[in-house]
């Protein structure tokens, strides 16, 4: 049997501590759901409480992608919103995803101003024979009354 000098207790004693502290991490680790609008189901993963909105956002995208979701959202971080399902106020990306106590999630992407312009457009042509669209014309409209 080999007999261990005091140094080597000590570092023993030492890994051991280490390893329970890597187990206190671990405790502070939950599930979320996130669901992505536009697409069919939720994902689900494991998150640390100190994580970032913005690497949760990362880590859902490239789960999206993996699984082959459709439609193909991208993989940029910064054309998305992460917002607690319970309410619709979106999240910063710098902050910790376990502040809030939440654990379902809603993920959809920032619409661009040309987007909601054509979206926008589109609606008003779709809506009946073309009487939403002259009231919102002459509603937008200046006139100069002359006294």
């Amino acid at each position: 049997m080999l007999k261990r000098t005091v140094s080597e207790k000590s570092v023993l004693l030492k890994h051991k501590k280490n390893k329970e502290a890597q187990t206190n991490v671990k405790n502070n680790r939950f599930l979320i759901t996130v669901n992505v609008v536009g697409s069919v189901g939720p994902i689900r993963f494991v998150v640390n409480e100190d994580d970032l909105v913005a690497g949760v956002i990362d880590t859902t995208l490239k789960s999206y992608a993996r699984l082959g979701r459709l439609p193909v959202l991208g993989s940029d971080v910064n054309n998305f919103f992460l917002y607690p399902a319970a309410k619709f106020e979106t999240l910063n990306p710098w902050e910790r995803i376990g502040t809030h106590g939440e654990r379902n999630f809603g993920l959809y992407k920032k619409k661009s101003e040309s987007q909601i312009t054509k979206e926008m457009s589109e609606m008003i042509d779709q809506k009946g024979s073309g009487r939403l669209k002259d009231w919102v014309n002459r509603s937008l409209s200046f006139k100069v009354l002359s006294h």
